[in-house]
């Protein structure tokens, strides 16, 4: 088997929830050894459900391959033991509220002194410094703050009030850009030798999802008549074509059965076309509307038409393509198995796989102690005094 990209790195995980594990995790997937600190009540995912046999599969699909150690780490002898690993750390992440991990003294400040090549990553809502970065913040908060439910409800015709929030996106797209600044900082100790801080705002993530609205909020465009990527009404439900190009919509024509709307006034130019989209998706649902998605579908694919039904996960997880690019790997924890997902990349010469297991709290203590340097007697009287947890 391949050699995975991060093998014989060793990384120090302070996060909870879902940002800054997910983050790490694909640390770990690249093959780094990653150790999870946890508080001694542990990563609040671990109660979240599916939950079986008390193991949480959405933790696990967040945490899977990391080593867990429980430390409380207000405690000077706890923030000793990273201390005492910190010669062998190539990465540290955390996603505590600034100032947290000063308080611990385990702050860049402080281990950078120590140790000039770590990598120290902060995830955070609006970044380690400015006069909002002591502020609370989880994804649904940022999504709000950050302007998306608005520019998001703006595409919804007839509607007022935000959506609720179920999907964390400023979660999972704040940790990739902490993993890729991560790694843009590894590139960069080749050359130089040294580690630096790589700091994360949750809000910056949100916004720099949002091109157009950027664009648009410097200089305003009239709202189109109907916004052109939505729901199109089929016999049997609806399907969503993205017609993002001139080459596009002219398939588009042509698969409903209509190539004289290319020439067509109303439709020919894009700025008209995007003035009366509205009227132009009442004429192709007189087409659509006949056909069920399936066959619509078919005459989409047969002209090149980028489109597709709308599915549930359940649906998604069962596609061939999905089997095909092994994109699910199979997971064990203290419930049984269940699957996760790899990273959606692949390398030609390099593993990129979730590691098979997720840790019971605390199941690596004794181990990352005695790497660290610590013997039996230390370890049992760390454990009867609380500062650590064994189990």
């Amino acid at each position: 088997m391949a050699a995975a990209p991060l093998d014989g790195m060793r990384v120090v995980d302070f996060t909870t929830t879902i940002a800054g594990p997910y983050c790490a995790r694909m640390m770990a997937d690249l093959g780094a050894e990653v150790i999870k600190v946890e508080a001694i009540e542990g990563d609040m995912m671990r109660t979240r459900p599916p939950l079986r046999n008390g193991a949480s599969t959405s933790f696990g699909q967040l945490n899977a391959g990391k080593q867990s150690i429980v430390l409380d780490l207000k405690r000077p002898e706890a923030q000793e033991v990273i201390r005492r690993l910190l010669p062998t750390i190539d990465f540290l992440v955390e996603n505590f509220r600034p100032g947290v991990m000063q308080r611990f003294n385990l702050d860049y400040e402080a281990l950078s002194k120590r140790h000039p090549a770590l990598i120290y990553c902060s995830i955070s809502g609006y970044g380690q410094t400015g006069p909002s970065s002591g502020l609370p913040a989880y994804a649904p908060a940022i999504h709000a703050a950050s302007g998306f439910d608005m520019a998001h409800i703006a595409y919804q015709p007839g509607r007022d009030r935000p959506d609720n929030c179920g999907i964390y996106i400023a979660d999972i797209v704040s940790g990739t850009y902490a993993f890729a600044g991560a790694m843009a900082a590894l590139a960069q100790r080749h050359v130089t030798g040294r580690g630096q801080h790589v700091d994360v705002s949750m809000l910056e993530t949100m916004l720099s999802l949002m091109v157009g609205e950027v664009q648009t909020a410097q200089f305003p465009v009239a709202p189109a008549g109907r916004p052109m990527f939505g729901p199109v009404r089929t016999k049997d439900g609806f399907i969503m074509p993205a017609v993002a190009s001139e080459k596009t919509f002219q398939s588009l024509c042509r698969a409903a059965g209509h190539p004289e709307w290319i020439t067509d006034p109303r439709f020919a130019a894009y700025a008209n076309r995007r003035d009366n989209w509205g009227t132009f998706v009442d004429e192709l649902e007189l087409w659509s509307t006949a056909l069920t998605t399936a066959q619509c579908q078919a005459a989409f694919d047969a002209n090149g038409v980028p489109a597709s039904p709308y599915r549930t996960v359940r649906e998604v997880m069962a596609d061939p393509q999905i089997a095909h690019r092994e994109a699910f790997a199979e997971v064990q924890d203290k419930g049984g198995s269940f699957k996760v997902l790899n990273p959606p990349f692949r390398m030609s010469d390099a593993r990129v796989q979730v590691s098979g297991f997720s840790s019971a709290l605390g199941e690596h203590g004794r181990d990352i102690l005695e790497s660290a340097g610590y013997v039996a007697d230390e370890i049992d009287r760390m454990a009867a005094a609380g500062i650590v947890r064994l189990d």
